[in-house]
This record gives C-alpha cells, structure tokens and sequence, in this order.
C-alpha cells in the first residue's frame, strides 16, 4: 500500500494541516519527520479550532496512529503540554508513537537561539527561538541528546555535562548569560521520560511493518519547500528538509516506498521571518490577504507577510519535491477581487527568468513579472464542486495548475473540513 509524502510548496504555512486532516479517513498513520516546534498546523473541526505544534495532524482522528518521526527534535516539555491540551479537549493521544531516535532540545539550545539571533541585529535569520537550529546543529556535531538517553540517567548526565563544557563556555563568556546547571536538567528530564515512556517505539520498523500490511501510510512534512536546509532561500531557511527528500531519512522508510507526493500551495503567497520575497506587498494589498486570510502564525502569532501567487516557485516545487498532486489552499480570500495578479516570472537586472535564478544574490534582485487574470466577485466558501466555482475561478485555477507543472486535485474554499472541493482522489 502506498507511502504518501504531503509538503509545503511555498514557504510554509501553506494549509497542510487541513490537508492531512482531510485525508484522515483514508490513512492509517500519519508521520511528522522533521522540525520541531518551531511550525504549527490550524485545523478546524466543526465549531472548534486546534493549533498543533508538534504532534501529527492525524492526532485528530481516532483511527489514524499519530507517528513522530526520528527526524523531529522534541521539547518534551511542548510535547507533554500538548498532548494535555488535546487530553482537556476530549482528545486521546494514547495511540501516539514517538522515535527512540529522535532528539530532544535542551535548555542550552533555547538560550543559545534566543542570544544569538539578538546578538545577529539586522542580519538575524527570524528564528522562532526555540532552539530548534541548536539541536539540529548538536544533532550533527554528533553531541546530541536522544529520547532514549532518558531512560539512562547515567548516559543522559555524561551527555549533558560534555555539552555544557562547551556551552557554558559560549554563553558566560562570550554573551555574558548565566551559565547551566547539568544536575537540575539531569531531573527534569528524566521525570519527562517517565511521560514519555508509553509512547517511545522503533517507528521506523513499525511504519514498514505497516505498509507490508497494506496500510496506508502519510508522511506529513512542516514548514515549506523554499525554507529547505539544502533547497530553500539560504540562509534564511530552517534546520532540516521538509522537501519530500526528507521524509526518507526522518521516518526510516526507503525511498521505493514513496508512491506519491501531494503538495499544498496557497491561492497566494506567505511567508514568516526573514529573507528574500519577490512577490511581497507592503502596500494596502498586502494587508488585504493579510486580514482576509487570516495570515498570523500559529505558533509564534508573528504577522505573515503576504504577496501574489508566484509560479516561480511553484515550478521549483514541483521539481524538487517531484510532486504529483496539488492541494490548493485559501482559493476564498481571492474573492471580490476584479484582477488577480500572478507572478510568472522574475527579472533581475534586465534578464527574464521563468524558473528560480541560480545564485542567492539574483533571487534578492528579483522583481515579479506579473500577469493578470480576471476575478470573481462570488462568494465560493459553500461551493461543494468545481463547477460550483464562478467561471474566473475556474479558469484561475486551471491557470495555476498549468504554470506549476502538476495537476490540483482538491481546493480549499474555508477553513472547515467540510470546505473542500475534491477533484479526484488523493490516496
């Protein structure tokens, strides 16, 4: 049965938890692989509202089995408090996997993000602040806390005392900050271990298990394409690979078990942080999407900045992710606008660019070559089928679908579950 890999084709804060919420009836397990919680997911269930932080947006439906990925870095203590939050709610976790493998961010993680980023003024890269770049890079310099040192007292105090030799080190002497006690965080995140205990398993062997069992396996990614370690707008990306090359290595499966990938675009474009945006507004129209999208972030409540569709990086997503399906988001917030306009190109010092400019300096040059498409003035948010969509809808979307290079198979028009128009079938 088929491993589906579902990511972000802008820079993030696309929709895909309303994506994998939608697809819950149709799948067995949903896994996170990669971030932290630096990302969030917003979905909408009947009257009632979740924002996600950490756990999988398949937590929400009862028959789906939740799957941390080895991928993630973890605050436990984000984790616990959301899974209490969901518990108040009505919501059982108890079916929740988490890998051994995965690691954790630290106290020194959070304090070394929040210093440093200050002490980089303009340059910052707009971090969340919440340790997330710090674990990634301890993860890679191969000093790296695991879940499974938490149920090894004498492992876990060897591994955080060799890390606070160092960064003790920066944060007194180099940002004058209070240095970090190895025996309170010793406690602290053994008892968080404890917790966490009932849910630690080899989710690797468990996910290729299942799909051995014909069941149906969803790879859900955060963050976006353009925010990619290796593949994104650099720096100004985050600390792992949400494009569908990630999935691989964040989850334990191999790659012929990927069969397809299904991207979430939004009718328009955001992002959150830093970095180079050739679509954004700064005018009245930027606040439009802005107020009409709703377009706050769930998990810092930063402001997103906001600029038209640009195909550009839609292409650029197509064929890194090597997606096969496309789930367009927000097609609503568009409406009762007389044109559209669509970036279908960049220039960058007089020369044309149809697909992204090959150096970081071009893509901070480039300015958006903007076509015009005409809008609609009819309310679609209670459309139940494509034909139900005003004829300039239809014709926007058929536009989009052949500028990004993959077909759009469901379109979003509400936040609610039930404000999804469905072209064929994405499982």
């Amino acid at each position: 049965m088929p491993a589906i890999v579902l990511v972000g084709a802008q820079w993030g804060d696309e929709g895909k938890g309303k994506a994998t919420d939608l697809l819950g009836g149709d799948v067995d397990y949903v896994v996170r692989f990669q971030g932290g919680n630096n990302a969030g997911h917003t979905v909408v269930v009947g009257d009632q509202k979740y924002a996600l932080h950490l756990l999988p947006s398949g937590v929400l439906s009862p028959d789906v089995v939740p799957v941390i990925g080895n991928g993630v870095v973890i605050d436990p203590a984000v984790m616990l408090a959301e899974i209490d939050g969901l518990k108040e709610r009505g919501i059982t976790c108890e079916r929740l996997l988490i890998s051994a493998n995965a690691h954790l961010i630290m106290p020194h993680h959070r304090a070394l993000d929040k210093v440093t980023e200050r002490y980089l003024g303009k340059a910052r890269i707009g971090t969340t602040g919440r340790g997330i770049g710090p674990a990634y890079a301890d993860k890679i310099n191969r000093m790296g806390v695991r879940i499974q040192d938490l149920f090894d007292p004498n492992i876990l105090t060897q591994k955080i005392d060799l890390a606070l030799r160092e960064k003790n080190q920066v944060l007194t002497k180099v940002y004058n900050r209070r240095r970090i006690e190895t025996g309170p965080i010793v406690q602290e995140y053994v008892e968080y271990g404890e917790r966490l205990r009932p849910y630690v398993a080899d989710t690797a062997l468990v996910l290729n298990k299942a799909l051995d069992e014909d069941k149906v396996v969803l790879l859900e990614g955060a963050q976006g394409t353009l925010l990619d370690i290796d593949h994104g707008t650099y720096p100004f990306v985050t600390s792992s690979s949400p494009t569908a090359g990630g999935a691989c290595a964040g989850s334990g499966l191999g790659p012929t078990k990927i069969t397809s990938v299904i991207g979430i675009l939004k009718a328009y474009t955001t992002r959150v942080g830093s970095g180079p945006f050739p679509t954004e507004l700064l005018d009245e129209w930027g606040e439009f999407l802005r107020t009409t999208g709703g377009e706050y972030g769930v998990t810092t409540g930063r402001d997103r900045r906001c600029g038209w569709f640009d195909a550009v990086i839609a292409r650029y997503a197509t064929r890194v992710n090597g997606i096969t399906d496309y789930f367009l988001t927000k097609l609503d917030v568009l409406s009762g606008l007389d044109r559209v306009p669509v970036c279908v190109a960049y220039e960058v010092d007089g020369v044309r660019h149809d697909e992204m400019p090959p150096s970081q300096t071009e893509f901070h040059h480039a300015k958006p070559v903007l076509e015009y498409l005409d809008g609609w003035q009819e309310d679609i948010t209670a459309a139940k089928s494509f034909d139900d969509l005003p004829k300039n809808a239809q014709a926007y979307v058929r536009a989009l679908e052949e500028m990004s290079g993959a077909r759009i198979s469901a379109i979003g028009v509400g936040p609610g579950r039930d404000q999804t128009l469905a072209l064929r079938s994405l499982v």
